[in-house]
């Protein structure tokens, strides 16, 4: 039995004492009077060795408080049975020695027990399950301390630690401590993620990483995750926005109608027809739709159970609706999502596309990199081209129409028409695949098959080589190039070839104008091309500077004998014309400056009768009468060839401006004569006229 701690004190006090009348003894003796023995040591441990002096006898000493726990076996005072430190921490032991005198020692030996940590520590329960909701709220308690608490009979104190053995599921749950169990959400949850996780809680006597002997107990924990409604509706098809799968965003509707034209059927719709989910799938709550914007004629109506979109009247505008549609969920209208929907309003289409050719059949080579083309069969220097056809169009070829395989990942087609690989081939082999020709803009389709043949890889020679799409591009782009540089050089050289008749036409017309808008209109006649081009810049507003430059026409030296007759002349009479020949000489000409192009003029008062070689035509009440064979008179009544007078004066003009044209050597100024036998038409029709009706005339141009 166990002494109590008052008692072992009091021997404590005594001892010295009892040392001192056993020394005097000297009967027995122990080697070790104070010895320490671990806990739960078997019996038969010797606790210490008994030396007894010849004629003495030991024993233990029964009134002795823990003599149950001890024996003596020969010299060796032994335990009887085993000691547990969380009982016994000290026990207390006499022995007695006698002789046959009578004489009696006693010996007192105090044995101190030594903890061994030899109990592990133990939880309440072991296996605890929990069920949490997807929304609980972060830091809040999943399981309390009280729950998962362990105890040491060792007393000793515990350390916690909390792991995880489901994949993908570390961080969303832990322990407010090292010493305190109780588990808490770190991480909000996520129901498509993961809904059952499995925790496993360690309670150690030893810190983790001790090199003492450790005692560890372990509890499992259950959770299972309980879905709640935290996402509002998808509509399909969707594509996910990030790796957590929270977000789905929805591609927008597309769908066709006919002008004019109501269809009583749920109307086809790209990618697929109206349909919405709850996300949450295991509540699966019910959802409704609703058109909300997009349809002010109220033309289209969506059944609120299926989501189908049907007409209530036909559209009469070749115009695009964007509809609205909204999707909610009947027990929370704030759980709700939106979708586009956009109807175009077509011409009707009678006919969908075709292949005029049920089968084409194509070869390609193994080993060729991607998107290679497909080359026809006995034909391998031409690309495999399908065509569908459309009977809604006079000449069957329909723009809208895109082509593409239906059931073959290895090929593709261009919206040409053109079969390409998709992949590298590796083995050679029979491949039939369906095409199919879509019309983007009725929806409609037409399919045909295509066999195409794979075939080992031959040498490569430079009749057979193939050209990629890429190096036909680059082939179109020279060549643009070319042709481009062609065009300008080309410009370049017609410039150079005809620049300068044109000018002259343009200078010729614009000479037209001005001289019909400043001339006497009885005398009008078209400009010699000779005339000062800075004529034709003058502003049509100013008369009088008009009149001044008519007056600056040309003129030619007369003889001196006509001086006096021309001074004798009316000052308001108008001078017929004198039809002159110019044409440029060269670039000289156009670069002379202003003051040498300057044209005189050639209206004169008088008359140069010393020059034989001038000629020139008067009013018959001007003429000089000594003047004799110079001057030809002609009579007034030749008035009625007047007519074909002016018509043989055009014919002249006619014929000078086309000698004009057709002589492309430069010419220098010259004068055009009539013979002297010739008659001058001219002259009679310009003799007709008054003198009063001419200063008329000039008065009402200024």
């Amino acid at each position: 039995m166990a002494v109590s701690h008052w008692l072992v004190s009091f021997v404590l006090f005594l001892l010295p004492f009892v040392t001192r009348v056993a020394a005097q003894q000297q009967g027995c003796s122990v080697a070790n009077d104070r010895p320490s023995v671990d806990e739960n040591n078997p019996p038969g441990y010797v606790v210490t060795t008994i030396h007894v002096e010849a004629g003495f006898t030991v024993m233990i000493d029964p009134t002795s408080p823990d003599a149950v726990f001890f024996t003596i076996q020969g010299s060796e005072l032994q335990l009887s049975q085993s000691v547990d430190y969380e009982e016994d921490t000290l026990l207390l032991v006499f022995l007695t020695c006698q002789n046959a005198a009578g004489q009696s020692d006693s010996l007192e030996i105090i044995v101190t027990i030594v903890d061994v940590n030899d109990n592990s520590p133990v939880f309440k329960q072991t296996n605890l399950t929990e069920v949490v909701p997807e929304d609980t709220k972060v830091n809040a308690t999943i399981v309390p301390l009280e729950d998962l608490s362990a105890s040491d009979g060792d007393l000793d104190t515990i350390f916690y630690e909390l792991t995880t053995i489901v994949p993908g599921t570390d961080g969303y749950f832990a322990i407010k401590g090292v010493n305190n169990p109780e588990i808490y959400l770190q991480k909000a949850l996520d129901y498509e993620k993961f809904n059952f996780t499995t925790l496993v809680l360690y309670a150690r006597d030893r810190p983790v990483g001790s090199s003492d002997t450790t005692n560890t107990a372990t509890a499992t924990i259950n959770i299972f995750i309980e879905q709640t409604d935290t996402k509002p509706p998808w509509f399909l098809p969707c594509t996910f926005m990030d790796t957590d799968k929270r977000i789905c965003i929805s591609s927008p509707y597309t769908g066709r109608v006919n002008i004019s034209e109501m269809s009583t059927e749920p109307l086809k719709l790209e990618p697929g027809p109206i349909y919405a989910i709850d996300p949450d799938y295991t509540l699966n709550e019910k959802i409704v739709y609703r058109i909300v914007g997009g349809d002010a004629d109220n033309v289209f109506s969506v059944n609120a159970d299926t989501g189908n979109l049907t007409m209530n009247k036909a559209a009469t505008a070749p115009d695009s609706y964007l509809l609205q549609v909204m999707a909610t969920q009947v027990n929370n209208i704030q759980k709700y999502s939106i979708a586009t929907v956009e109807i175009k309003v077509i011409n009707k289409s009678e006919y969908p596309p075709y292949f005029e050719s049920r089968i084409y059949y194509g070869t390609v080579s193994v080993g060729l990199a991607p998107r290679s083309f497909v080359f026809q069969a006995g034909d391998p220097s031409s690309p495999l081209v399908i065509t569908a056809m459309d009977e809604d169009f006079p000449d069957k070829i329909n723009p809208n129409i895109e082509y593409y395989i239906k059931n073959s990942t290895d090929f593709f087609a261009t919206k040409d028409g053109f079969i390409l690989t998709n992949v590298m081939l590796q083995s050679p082999g029979t491949v039939t695949i369906e095409a199919v020709g879509k019309d983007t803009v009725s929806l409609q389709e037409g399919s045909t098959v295509i066999v195409v043949e794979v075939i080992l890889a031959t040498a490569v020679t430079v009749s057979d080589k193939r050209y990629t799409a890429g190096d036909m591009a680059i082939l179109g782009g020279v060549l643009a190039a070319l042709l481009l540089i062609a065009f300008v050089f080309l410009g370049l050289m017609i410039f150079k070839w005809y620049g300068k008749p044109v000018r002259y036409l343009i200078s010729k017309k614009f000479s037209k104008e001005i001289s019909e808008d400043y001339q006497n209109q009885s005398y009008q006649q078209e400009e010699p091309p000779y005339v000062n081009i800075k004529q034709h810049e003058m502003s049509e507003d100013s008369s009088v500077q008009s009149m001044v430059h008519v007056l600056e026409q040309p003129v030619l030296s007369l003889p001196s004998s006509h001086v006096e007759e021309i001074d004798s002349l009316p000052k308001a009479s108008t001078a017929s014309t004198i039809i002159f020949d110019q044409e440029e000489k060269g670039e000289e000409v156009e670069e002379e400056p202003e003051d040498e192009k300057e044209v005189k003029s050639i209206l004169r008062t008088d008359r140069r009768v010393a020059d034989d070689g001038y000629k020139a035509v008067w009013f018959k009440t001007d003429v000089d009468p000594d003047a004799g064979e110079r001057v030809e008179v002609i009579e007034e009544n030749a008035a009625d060839g007047g007519d074909d007078s002016d018509q043989d004066l055009e014919k002249n003009e006619k014929e000078e401006d086309d000698d004009y044209d057709n002589d492309s050597h430069p010419r220098g100024l010259g004068v055009s004569f009539a013979p002297e036998s010739s008659s001058l038409p001219v002259a009679e029709g310009v003799g007709n006229r008054s003198h009063t009706d001419a200063m008329a005339e000039d008065d009402n141009n200024l």
